[in-house]
């Protein structure tokens, strides 16, 4: 062990807790323990290390940490854990050298490799024992950070992992493995993006994105998933999965999926891009195109598909919701098939707003009893009735309307 490798460690360390050191400062203090007092190397470096982190009132790193369960593992803590590595993300930028996530029995964690660390670089399917790491957080995320000062030893193991799948609603930031239902495929918003859309199960239902990256494919819309090692991330105060460092497997059976959000009211709009559109045919695109046929990522689609869809706002006197019903509903209360729409747009001398107007007037100014999830502030309708008006409701709401006046 030299004495240059002692104070890169210790750097490494204390760098890693985002506190500046000076290197010269480091290197004098070791130097003096081992030629002035005959404390070995090791020791030396230990003795150093504590004294910095007394001065910076950081928790004593010690001279070895006791290994940990991942699962409870706290930010703030210099640890030591053995762990697979269950799967390899890209770096997002050229000062991490390797992302992933690591687990054990009891759990599971996002790790990073710091590029300026020079670590081996560590294997998915792998086993590892990795020594004085530190947990930090990141936007109420545990992370571990794999430093200069960290020591990392692949090891046999042989222990088969059972990620514990847990219901949808009780998913927290961080890594979680759960068994849904692929309930809603919506159009990507992003080139990189293959797909996206709403998972489900007996307890609720959540946003999932899958990224472009080798060996990721689609779910199947209706199809039930094990899902493993799904990275859940909180964005607007909500939960939502990516897939990208998950495994994913069929499943037989069905799930019935909690009915979520139920609203009931008057349509009273009808928003632009409402009836017949059409839709990028690239594949995992989908997005809606311009009335040029022009998608804002390819460019123009001469081969696009047709599609219907009601963009709407629903008022119950007292809110409104927006809402957003896919084509089978649409067919359903407009008593519209799609193939008749495209027939009615290519007769009709006003083309595709000639379905615009006949949904309209089908569903404007009635009332309906919708149910769906509310994402970003809107319904995705899966359950659609026309309901009928009930005057004690008008009644209320002029006797609420005086009131206030009053």
């Amino acid at each position: 062990m030299e004495v240059s490798e002692a104070v890169e460690r210790i750097s490494g360390k204390m760098e890693a807790k985002g506190i500046a050191v000076d290197r010269s400062r480091i290197e004098s203090k070791i130097r003096r323990l081992v030629e002035e007092f005959g404390v070995q190397l090791a020791e030396a470096e230990r003795t150093v290390m504590n004294e910095l982190a007394r001065e910076h009132s950081l928790p004593s790193p010690g001279t070895r940490a006791e290994e940990r369960e991942i699962r409870g593992l706290s930010a703030g803590e210099w640890v030591t854990v053995q762990g697979k590595v269950v799967a390899i993300t890209s770096p997002p930028t050229p000062a991490i050298a390797q992302a992933g996530i690591l687990a054990d029995s009891s759990g599971a964690i996002r790790f990073t490799v710091w590029a300026r660390a020079k670590a081996q670089p560590l294997s998915a399917g792998k086993w590892y024992r990795i020594e004085s790491a530190v947990v930090d957080e990141f936007r109420g995320v545990e992370k571990l950070n794999i430093h200069s000062g960290t020591t990392i030893t692949e090891v046999e193991n042989e222990t088969p992992l059972i990620p514990k799948v847990i219901p949808v609603r009780d998913l927290r930031p961080g890594v979680g493995s759960v068994r849904v239902k692929v309930v809603q495929e919506w159009e990507s918003s992003h080139e990189r993006m293959l797909q996206a859309g709403l998972l489900g199960d007996e307890t609720g239902t959540i946003k999932f994105t899958i990224w472009r990256e080798e060996g990721k494919e689609k779910l199947t819309p209706g199809g039930v998933y094990s899902i493993y090692y799904a990275l859940v991330d909180e964005f607007n105060s909500r939960l939502q999965l990516n897939l990208s460092t998950a495994i994913y497997l069929p499943e037989e059976g069905e799930i019935k999926v909690a009915e979520g959000e139920a609203a009931k009211g008057v349509i009273v709009h009808l928003a632009p891009g409402s009836g017949l559109i059409k839709r990028c045919p690239v594949e995992g695109c989908n997005r809606v195109l311009s009335r040029q046929n022009y998608c804002p990522v390819h460019e123009i689609q001469k081969n696009f598909r047709y599609d219907l869809r009601i963009k709407g706002v629903l008022d119950d006197g007292i809110r409104t919701r927006n809402i957003l019903v896919q084509k089978d509903i649409v067919e359903a209360l407009s008593g519209m098939k799609l193939e008749e729409a495209v027939a009615l747009a290519e007769s009709s001398p006003l083309g595709m707003d000639e379905v615009f107007y006949r949904i309209r007037d089908t569903v404007l100014g009635r009332y309906f009893e919708v149910r769906g999830s509310e994402i970003d502030g809107r319904i995705l309708v899966k359950e659609c009735q026309k309901i009928t008006f009930d005057p004690a409701d008008l009644a209320a709401l002029l006797n609420q309307a005086g009131g206030e006046a009053q």
